[in-house]
């Protein structure tokens, strides 16, 4: 029998208590046969993760995105540099990283692939995002349905896609922000396959909806986001969680379709 998968978790909220690391590391439980994982509190403890794992994923958390000379910044796009390096010039094993949200946001700006800018106001509830054509064969999001359903919480965002950028990369743009006819903003970037071992999105696809649930029913969040956005917007956004079409959907299809073609790609070099 081979050894377990090693897998890293990089926690990029800076100590601010989140629902993100406990869904991350759910879904990952769910391998704890093949995988063993380790969480590092990039942010706020300055640990990363070196190249001895197979696997990165890498959260969301609060804040700006924009670089503000923090100790932790050049250590994280070393790692992301290192790992992409790792992948060109390596015949195998690969290694494998997702980027969420905050994460998903750095690296667009290390790859310039777009441009981040804070959003007019904050973006937050269950929405519709919608499928490039390159998503039908990606092996990740040819399991979703278009639209399909991700539960959002950012006051950033990255927009205007620089196409020379992905060309040049080879990276491939997955997925776009819901269609706003009564708005005239550009739409988001949503999900981008940045190699063929690198995927991020811009949504949160860890989000459980028994969590979420449980989260919005509290006096506390429920007072904020009423206060924030309106009661309206709250149960609505409450009622969708029940919907198992919907972010439930996607929780048991984004991630875990990752790891289990990492695990894949990763057995098939061993035995081989």
């Amino acid at each position: 029998m081979i050894d377990r998968v090693r897998l890293a978790i990089l926690d990029m909220n800076n100590g601010t208590p989140n629902q993100g690391m406990r869904c991350i590391k759910e879904i990952v439980s769910r391998y704890n046969e093949e995988i063993e994982y380790e969480v590092f509190d990039v942010r706020k403890e300055g640990q990363m993760p070196d190249l001895s794992f197979d696997i990165y994923i890498s959260s969301g958390g609060p804040g700006s995105p924009l670089l503000a000379g923090e100790d932790w910044e050049k250590p994280f796009f070393d790692l992301l540099e290192d790992i992409h390096k790792f992948n060109k010039f390596q015949s195998s094993p690969t290694k494998f990283m997702f980027l969420i949200c905050h994460s998903f946001q750095l690296a667009c700006q290390h790859f310039e692939l777009g441009t981040v800018t804070k959003r007019k106001s904050t973006c937050f509830g269950i929405h519709p995002v919608h499928k490039t054509k390159e998503a039908y064969n990606d092996v990740i999001f040819s399991h979703l349905p278009d639209p399909y359903f991700a539960v959002e919480s950012r006051d950033w965002q990255v927009i205007q896609p620089d196409l020379s950028q992905f060309e040049k990369h080879g990276c491939q743009l997955l997925s776009l922000e819901k269609l706003r006819t009564h708005v005239d903003f550009e739409r988001a970037i949503m999900a981008i396959k940045f190699s063929d071992e690198i995927w991020g999105t811009q949504f949160h696809p860890e989000a459980d909806a028994i969590g979420l649930k449980a989260y919005l029913e509290l006096d506390e969040t429920k007072d904020k986001i009423v206060t924030q956005f309106g009661e309206d917007k709250y149960y609505r956004t409450l009622a969708q969680t029940i919907n198992p079409k919907k972010i439930q959907l996607t929780q048991d299809t984004v991630l875990p379709s990752f790891l289990e073609y990492c695990l894949e790609q990763i057995n098939s070099t061993v035995i081989s």
